[in-house]
């Protein structure tokens, strides 16, 4: 039995994720604004902590719970994502920032918060995106979004490094297209090939063992980019 922390998980991946880790009798934390979605599961396995993880405050309630209750972590998947489809030109630097405190600073404190907690064996999975992968096809009105997921990319590898010797594994799955809503924010008319409980299947796969084979590597797992 693994204790596990999921962010995103109202919707979409990480509403599958949660489910899979729990189902299969692991202890879940899971982390999003709406909480209701999973409530409606009642799973014993399952610990719903409404905040947001671009909220500091909200993310030291994360780590009060993992102090007063579990001690350690043994998987860390942060999921949760926030995406904005501008053109370039329409974006804010308040947009910019919306996105980067989802997507990257979020990330940052959460893992920060966390690493007390972690230990020899343990497992940080960042889902990034094939659109933060340098020299992959890239889309308009993605440009906050995108250069996100290409920063917190670096920061994984970066952290693999600094925690290399406490056997920390840091990891990210650049992922292509799956049928979620945020799928449909960038890509309104296109249909992906795979759905959110495939992709699950496979996040939780490799959250599980990836850490056998890989840290501070970024994986592409990506069968259709639109």
């Amino acid at each position: 039995m693994k204790h596990v922390i999921i962010t995103g998980t109202s919707r979409g991946i990480g509403f599958e994720l949660a489910q899979l880790f729990a189902n299969k009798g692991h202890k879940v934390l899971a982390i999003s604004r709406n909480t209701k979605p999973l409530s409606t599961i009642k799973n014993k396995n399952i610990t719903i902590l409404s905040a947001d993880v671009a909220n500091k405050e909200d993310l030291n309630s994360v780590t009060d719970f993992i102090k007063n209750n579990w001690k350690k972590v043994d998987i860390l998947i942060n999921n949760a994502g926030k995406l904005i489809n501008k053109p370039f030109t329409a974006l804010t630097t308040e947009d910019f920032l919306e996105v980067y405190k989802v997507n990257v600073f979020g990330v940052a404190e959460l893992t920060k918060n966390m690493i007390p907690f972690l230990q020899k064996g343990s497992h940080v999975v960042t889902i990034s995106s094939m659109g933060g992968i340098q020299g992959s096809m890239k889309f308009s009105g993605l440009a906050a979004y995108s250069s996100a997921k290409g920063a917190v990319i670096t920061l994984s590898e970066l952290l693999a490094e600094e925690y290399k010797e406490q056997q920390i594994a840091f990891n990210v799955l650049a992922i292509g297209a799956v049928q979620t809503e945020m799928l449909a924010e960038a890509f309104p008319d296109y249909k992906a090939p795979l759905s959110a409980l495939e992709m699950a299947e496979y996040i939780y796969e490799f959250a599980v063992n990836g850490n056998k084979f890989y840290n501070g590597k970024v994986l592409q797992v990506s069968s259709s980019t639109p």
